[in-house]
């Protein structure tokens, strides 16, 4: 179950082989106040975790998870969430571009039944491009920027804004599969467990093991 509104998170899950349903969890993520980016985006992950699980009801045969994530930026002293407005996101962009940032995204994993859970960030350091005032208008226009937390994708029309990176580029989509990795093994579960058949055709999706995610 994968408590994010996100088509990027979705989309990697589907990418590495797992099917989530998806349950948007509502959180107020202006509840959380603190001057930390890892700690901010992981307690964010939590909440959104936990808000899914209440109103789950899975049987008890039937081992279900549940994942929260968040990400922020982490630049020039600040945490930068989404972009207030587009001209937020066109000043973010004119201090940003040729410099760089710390890409954090905590991850929250819930095993329901079991009551068990397991958590970390991810962080990705992001290198920006010197670009144009020009590209950043354009930029901010497609309204790609308003949607994301530091106001740029590596996986959308950010990605040719975007230098380099040194980290996992899961982070800074949104989700790492590596991390997801790691947390499914303390969980006592592997990722294996959660991927999914597709037929020849795409004509349906039979699953591998007994593990709703």
């Amino acid at each position: 179950m994968l408590a994010s509104a996100s088509p990027a998170r979705r989309k990697s899950l589907q990418a590495a082989g797992i099917e989530p349903d998806v349950l948007v969890s509502g959180v107020d993520e202006s509840l959380v106040v603190t001057d930390r980016a890892e700690e901010l985006c992981l307690e964010l992950a939590r909440l959104k975790a936990q808000a899914v699980l209440t109103r789950l009801s899975p049987a008890s045969d039937q081992r279900t998870l549940v994942i929260g994530c968040d990400s922020v930026l982490a630049f020039d002293g600040e945490i930068l969430g989404k972009p207030a407005d587009p001209a937020d996101a066109t000043r973010r962009w004119q201090r940003m571009r040729g410099r760089s940032g710390v890409l954090h995204s905590g991850h929250c994993l819930i095993d329901v039944v079991a009551g068990r859970r397991a958590e970390a960030v991810a962080s990705t350091t992001v290198h920006f491009a010197d670009i144009s005032d020009e590209e950043i208008a354009a930029y901010v226009a497609s309204g790609e920027p308003l949607a994301v937390a530091g106001a740029f994708t590596i996986d959308g029309l950010g990605g040719p804004f975007v230098e380099r990176i040194e980290g996992d580029p899961g982070t800074v989509i949104g989700l790492s599969m590596p991390l997801l990795r790691r947390l499914l093994a303390e969980l006592d579960l592997r990722i294996t467990d959660l991927w999914t058949k597709v037929a020849p055709g795409g004509q349906s999706v039979e699953p591998l093991g007994n593990v709703r995610s």
